[in-house]
């Protein structure tokens, strides 16, 4: 294995997607601070100010968790793309015949998912702060949101990778992505959950995420399971996902 080779091929899948980026950027930018904007506004001034917690404002444990959900949306649906590169304009074929690592596709789309995914948190970030919410922003901190980004830009790729048409990519936003973005400790407590259903929330990614930001925001105690869970979402999310491209290649 030629590390300086395989990073090249890594350098030249993600500068594809940056390259796009770039000449969208200030318009990825803008529309990434709308539902932000609505959050906050709605939940934080609105709703949140009849809300009362046991420390802080409700915005304080609000932002963490929109952070979580927002960080979710994006990378996962940066991802949905190699979905109609595979299925509908069979672009993807360019990448499997090329002479590159197998595993420099994978990790060049997850990167670029995870860098839109990284500006529009710090979107969030710059709105919250205008807004009056307080959280502590710390390298552990950034490490779970990276962690959460490279989690779901995976389940993302996997998906792309296995499913046949576009209505059923749409599903997986409608059956997984949209009931963990209410359940999984984003708006409210995962406490209030009927018993049954809170021990399969916190199985999934998200829960933990949620957790994990809230705590370290608020300089609480850290759960070290919880991001113990997310390095093995994000290990499992490479395996599968690498298997699932390779098979491609074969």
């Amino acid at each position: 294995m030629n590390i300086k080779e395989n990073l090249w091929d890594i350098a030249t899948v993600f500068w594809r997607d940056w390259v796009v980026l770039k000449r969208r950027l200030a318009k990825f930018i803008l529309s990434r601070m709308v539902a932000p904007m609505l959050y906050l506004v709605a939940f934080g001034w609105g709703l949140g100010r009849s809300i009362e917690i046991s420390s802080g404002t409700y915005l304080d444990f609000l932002v963490p968790g929109i952070l979580a959900l927002n960080s979710m949306n994006i990378s996962f649906n940066s991802i949905t793309p190699v979905h109609a590169e595979r299925i509908y304009h069979k672009s993807l074929e360019e990448y499997t015949i090329a002479p590159i690592w197998p595993d420099a596709f994978l990790i060049g789309k997850v990167a670029a998912a995870v860098v839109r995914a990284l500006i529009s948190s710090a979107i969030i970030v710059v709105l919250a702060v205008l807004f009056g919410a307080h959280f502590q922003m710390t390298p552990l901190f950034l490490l779970v949101l990276v962690l959460n980004c490279v989690v779901f830009a995976e389940i993302g790729f996997l998906a792309a990778m296995k499913i046949r048409t576009y209505e059923e990519m749409a599903q997986v936003n409608t059956y997984i992505l949209l009931p963990m973005s209410f359940l999984c400790g984003t708006f409210f407590s995962t406490q209030a959950l009927p018993a049954a259903v809170r021990y399969f929330i916190e199985l999934l990614p998200l829960t933990h995420t949620s957790y994990l930001l809230r705590g370290i925001g608020s300089g609480a105690d850290v759960s070290y399971l919880s991001l113990l869970v997310l390095v093995l979402y994000a290990v499992a999310g490479w395996l599968w996902g690498s298997r699932a491209f390779r098979r491609l290649t074969e």
